[in-house]
């Protein structure tokens, strides 16, 4: 029903109303293209090499390719767990709890979930480590151990 009055509202409009509403299109004169010549994109870069402090050059370029790749990269989600198998080569099983408010009762129960990390730092068994999620590396695997928070007690 609603749908329907909408559709009648949109049919009462008069039509002098959209020949307006065409008609104030701004000609393509108005409509900015970017730089015309080669002189002026000259004098935009010459504006910005000397907005760029002198002095710091050397730092600035050992700090462009750091923040082009992150940007770049963007934020990776990043999971705290517990090693629960360490059998395969390279790559550990990580646990990792959450806490998850039930719809009815309304109390918080406890959800895991087991992710396939690539581990080159050699994590045993009840380690506490920090993963992060990264490309395919196989069928199974997208996240990487990023550091051990703590050693399991022996």
């Amino acid at each position: 029903m609603f749908r329907r009055k909408k559709k009648e509202e949109e049919i009462s409009t008069p039509p002098s109303a959209e020949a307006a509403v065409t008609s104030e299109a701004p000609p393509a004169a108005e409509v900015p293209s970017g730089p015309a010549s080669a002189s002026e994109v000259a004098v935009s870069e010459q504006a910005i090499v000397a907005a760029e402090p002198a002095g710091d050059a050397s730092v600035a370029d050992a700090a462009a390719p750091v923040a082009a790749s992150s940007a770049r990269r963007g934020n990776r989600v990043q999971k705290v767990g517990i090693v629960s198998s360490d059998k395969m080569q390279k790559t550990v099983v990580v646990r990792v709890d959450r806490l998850v408010l039930h719809r009815r009762y309304r109390r918080y129960v406890r959800r895991t979930t087991k992710f396939k990390a690539h581990d080159d730092l050699g994590s045993g068994v009840g380690d506490r480590v920090r993963i992060v999620e990264t490309r395919p590396l196989s069928a199974q695997k997208r996240w990487r151990v990023v550091e051990i928070l703590q050693k399991a007690a022996k």
